[in-house]
């Protein structure tokens, strides 16, 4: 692998939104690492990004398991020494009021959506620092808009990507170095997630993120975007 060729790594990446992100991101030129946390789901998604000639490989991430997080960034870390680009796609949904519902599923959705993002950063953010740049994408959506809150349902949701939110904002000014992190709604697409219903295509709602994905020193840190458009928290 070339010094030049910039490495990233995408979260839930063997479907929807994540696959194709993996897809454009080695369409360009980038090495992509895809990562799910069911192996032979990831492996079959490699494969048939492999029949494309696309550079990609595969790493094993349980989001809500901080040793696995752990053992990837290590992985990551001994073979290729760097990581340009994290995209903490991978994510949950629901939709219920948050006092009607069973407790463990607020616990559930926060430890994949917001926890599971957290540790994920704070693991390979080191990556970045060593070489003094980096783009950190989290997939996150209008539901955690403040103006949101006022309205019942999708309640843990919400919540976890009000949180994912403030992380964003919280951890913008706290890094250095040309490192941007920023957060982005892909709007509701037609994936697994999004139903068939959806009016929004994986490869529509991939083009803010690989935006930030590439952007350059001037780019935005912080920032909450839309169809490449800043939005209010």
């Amino acid at each position: 692998m070339s010094k030049d060729t910039k490495v990233a790594l995408v979260t839930g990446g063997n479907r929807g939104i994540g696959y194709e992100l993996v897809k454009q991101l080695a369409l360009i030129g980038f090495k992509v690492i895809l990562s799910s946390r069911n192996p032979e789901m990831g492996h079959k998604a490699i494969q048939q990004l492999r029949e494309s000639n696309l550079d990609v490989s595969f790493v094993s991430i349980d989001v809500n398991n901080q040793e696995s997080i752990r053992q990837a960034a290590v992985a990551i870390n001994e073979k290729y020494g760097r990581l340009d680009v994290l995209i903490n796609n991978a994510g949950v949904y629901e939709n219920k009021q948050l006092l009607n519902m069973d407790p463990s599923i607020l616990e559930n959705t926060m430890a994949t959506n917001f926890f599971g993002v957290y540790h994920m950063i704070r693991s390979f953010i080191p990556l970045m620092e060593k070489q003094g740049y980096g783009r950190i994408i989290n997939v996150s959506s209008e539901y955690g808009s403040m103006s949101e809150m006022s309205y019942p349902g999708v309640g843990a949701y919400k919540m976890s990507k009000f949180a994912l939110n403030g992380l964003t904002q919280l951890i913008a000014v706290e890094i250095k170095s040309d490192i941007k992190i920023n957060a982005v709604d892909p709007g509701w697409v037609s994936t697994d997630m999004g139903g068939p219903s959806a009016p929004r295509t994986p490869e529509h709602a991939a083009e803010s993120i690989l935006w930030l994905a590439t952007t350059g020193a001037e780019g935005p840190n912080g920032g909450f975007f839309k169809d490449g458009k800043r939005i209010d928290w």
